[in-house]
């Protein structure tokens, strides 16, 4: 029988309630392999007994355990850890195209022994708490595409941070142990940069915002100090009502909806991209390569991003990254 006292040794000075300390040490002495499957570990007796804890507290801790599969029990065998199955929770915003390649990435990067619930909160702050579900402590680990919002916080904060993985937007989170996200700041600017000598050939940038995106607005605050700096004439369209296509006109668009849009008017218009009009996207997906002879794009490599997120969950190391955003040039600018 494996001593649990190494793994235990601070669940009176925890502020956590015991039962679900417990269920946590038992998750990090199986992540650390300090217990692996078939070991015994103390009976509800024994283990009351030893920690000095009450025996339903212990009780509560252990069918929790048996539930989520991580322990079982039999007659002759008393209490043992079960074959290695871990849960983890991805919860994201909403399922687009682009996030699609990022969660086939991220499940296919996992081991077989990793079982992932996929949840969608939409900003609805009811339903990510929810979602979190964090009093039943069922999950191994938290992969967690947050937004900005005081509730969003503190949920988050209770959550063990070697626990928790935020992706995609720091979304004014502090105090981060592990992330991975994207720069909708500066990088964005520096692909802008990048593609000057395309917009010059055009009178007028447009960045279409609509007022529903919850993309990131400092992107549009970036966009507003490379026009300046440049010297381009620019707008900043928000709201689909508003938004018109026009000959000579460059569009950025955060939002496929829109991107949809743009593409319908021009094909009924017969404006050909890349010259009576310029379409530059954000978030690249396998369709926007083949779009009217390709959509040029701001975008990380979404690939990566799920490959990135994985290694949070094979890892007892800390991962914190900021993925590299690129300009891709296509027919479209």
């Amino acid at each position: 029988m494996i001593d649990t006292r190494i793994i235990l040794t601070d669940i009176e000075s925890n502020s956590i309630p015991k039962y679900k300390r417990i269920v946590n040490a038992f998750k990090e002495s199986i992540e650390i392999n300090a217990h692996k499957s078939g070991d015994s570990i103390p009976s509800i007796n024994e283990f009351s007994k030893d920690y000095k804890i009450s025996r339903d507290t212990v009780y509560k801790a252990y069918s929790l355990l048996k539930k989520e599969g991580l322990i079982k029990s039999t007659p002759n065998k008393g209490y043992y850890i079960s074959e290695s199955n871990k849960r983890i929770l991805l919860l994201i915003s909403t399922f687009k195209a682009y996030k699609e390649v990022f969660y086939h990435s991220f499940v296919n990067s996992l081991p077989d022994n990793i079982t992932v619930d996929l949840q969608f909160h939409h900003h609805n702050v009811k339903n990510f708490k929810s979602m979190l579900d964090v009093d039943n402590g069922k999950y191994f680990k938290y992969v967690v595409m947050g937004f900005d919002h005081p509730e969003v916080v503190e949920a988050l904060s209770q959550i063990d941070k070697s626990r928790l993985l935020l992706i995609d937007w720091k979304a004014n989170l502090n105090k981060l142990e592990n992330f991975v996200f994207q720069d909708f700041g500066k990088s964005f600017s520096n692909c802008l940069e990048e593609g000057l000598y395309y917009f010059k050939k055009y009178k007028n940038l447009v960045f279409v915002y609509p007022s529903y995106t919850h993309h990131p607005y400092e992107s549009v605050e970036y966009f507003v100090k490379f026009c300046k700096t440049h010297d381009l004439n620019y707008e900043i369209c928000e709201t689909s009502e508003s938004f018109h296509v026009n000959k000579h006109n460059a569009y950025i668009t955060v939002n496929d909806r829109m991107l949809y849009k743009l593409l319908r008017a021009c094909r009924t218009y017969n404006y050909e991209l890349g010259k009576d009009v310029g379409v530059l996207s954000y978030n690249d997906t396998p369709l926007k390569e083949f779009t009217h002879k390709g959509i040029s794009v701001i975008s990380v490599d979404f690939t990566e991003f799920g490959k990135r997120a994985a290694d949070f969950i094979t890892s007892t190391e800390p991962v914190r990254k900021y993925l590299t955003t690129k300009l891709i040039l296509r027919d479209s600018l």
